[in-house]
């Protein structure tokens, strides 16, 4: 057997992707030849929460709508929101009817990572923050993981064939298994090997804790490889000890031999708590799990309209929705047909109109309004005082 247990994206596109049920649906609603044109919202919550996420998976829901008979206005990708609709559908049910599965599965997956993205790379605002987390998800999300990690704000990725599918360049440098082939003792002839053997646009950085103590191993790498750019100490947590005064000590002794433009760079087990801790003896941070593993956004799609009519079921809000950013932060939510608050600035905007998508996704852009949005919100993953 040669092939991989994934869904192929024709069937994401097709619409074959979808729980059973819905398959149901349309057959009973063509059966009685209904299709009545309908507005279906996504929300994660119907009323602020409080708890801010950072809009991300807009791109591909957007590919999987365009073309079909939809008008759909949606936040921006990156746009931060703690309650309300992040996009509504207006069109003919059937139009759309299969597609949910995917398009909430797009929304929930990517805007869980986006929002750990953020939290880490806020926690640590000066730091160069590399995306390690692509070992923890299947291979068929490592380009959705990548680029919420730089929607969320990281300055770099290290899956390669993710890199290829979002354009970007994956970085990274050497693995434990890479100094353990040379042997113990032999920890220079690997990392004279790795300098003499990759391209000069790769940072020559040093794995140095395979097999010594960590300042050890790192004071014989600034002898061993000329214009050493950084050591970096990935010890597991049970092996380490007290994780700031390791790198307190070994600043200091770089520095005493004068390789103070030697950086550090920390990565194991990382995450925004870690990182506020380190930050003032740390250059850099490869965070992983934390945001690889981050729970999925519970969104929901209801419809909440039919034929022009309030429609939704019983404990969802009837009606059409918009959403504003108030100039003291606020997110507040309101009837389309209303007024928009006093200095609101509306966020739904269109998408989709007509099955045309009106849109470009400028992945810098996105995560730059992620940027924006957390400090005029007051982000909670970020403490400027810490």
């Amino acid at each position: 057997m040669t092939e991989f247990d994934i869904v192929p994206p024709e069937a994401i596109a097709s619409g074959d992707a979808t729980d059973a049920y819905f398959n149901r649906t349309v057959e009973a609603l063509e059966h009685a030849d209904r299709n009545p044109t309908v507005v279906a919202e996504l929300t994660a919550s119907q009323f602020r929460s409080g708890d801010w996420k950072v809009f991300a998976g807009l791109k591909d829901t957007a590919q999987l709508l365009a073309g079909r008979d939809v008008d759909v206005y949606a936040l921006r990708e990156g746009q931060l929101f703690d309650g309300g609709p992040v996009m509504w559908i207006e069109g003919p049910y059937l139009e759309f009817c299969r597609l949910e599965t995917s398009l909430l599965g797009f929304l929930s997956h990517a805007t869980g990572m986006a929002t750990a993205a953020l939290e880490a790379r806020r926690a640590a605002p000066d730091s160069l923050v590399l995306s390690f987390g692509s070992r923890h998800v299947h291979p068929s999300i490592g380009a959705m993981l990548e680029r919420s990690a730089l929607l969320g704000g990281f300055d770099g990725i290290s899956n390669v064939a993710a890199g290829e599918v979002i354009g970007r360049e994956a970085g990274g440098t050497m693995p434990h298994a890479l100094v353990i082939c040379f042997g113990r003792g032999n920890q220079e002839a690997a990392w004279r090997a790795f300098d003499e053997a990759v391209g000069p646009q790769v940072p020559r950085v040093a794995l140095c804790d395979t097999y010594d103590d960590e300042i050890e191993e790192s004071l014989r790498a600034v002898e061993a490889v000329e214009d050493l750019d950084s050591v970096r100490i990935d010890t597991t947590s049970s092996r380490r000890g007290e994780f700031r005064h390791i790198l307190r000590e070994l600043r200091w002794k770089l520095d005493a031999r004068g390789h103070e433009d030697v950086g550090i760079f920390a990565s194991g087990g990382i995450d925004p708590e870690t990182m506020r801790e380190l930050r003032d003896v740390a250059d850099g941070f490869g965070v992983g799990g934390y945001v690889s593993n981050a729970d999925p956004v519970d969104f929901a799609l209801d419809i909440v309209e039919v034929k022009g009519e309030p429609a939704a079921k019983r404990g969802k809000l009837d009606g059409k929705k918009q959403v504003y950013r108030t100039g003291d932060g606020d997110h507040h939510i309101a009837p389309a047909d209303r007024a928009a608050p006093d200095d609101g600035e509306p966020l739904m905007d269109v998408l989709i109109k007509d099955g045309d998508l009106l849109r470009e996704f400028d992945l810098d852009e996105a995560a730059g309004r992620a940027q924006e949005d957390a400090e005029r919100v007051g982000f909670a993953g970020f403490d400027s005082r810490l």
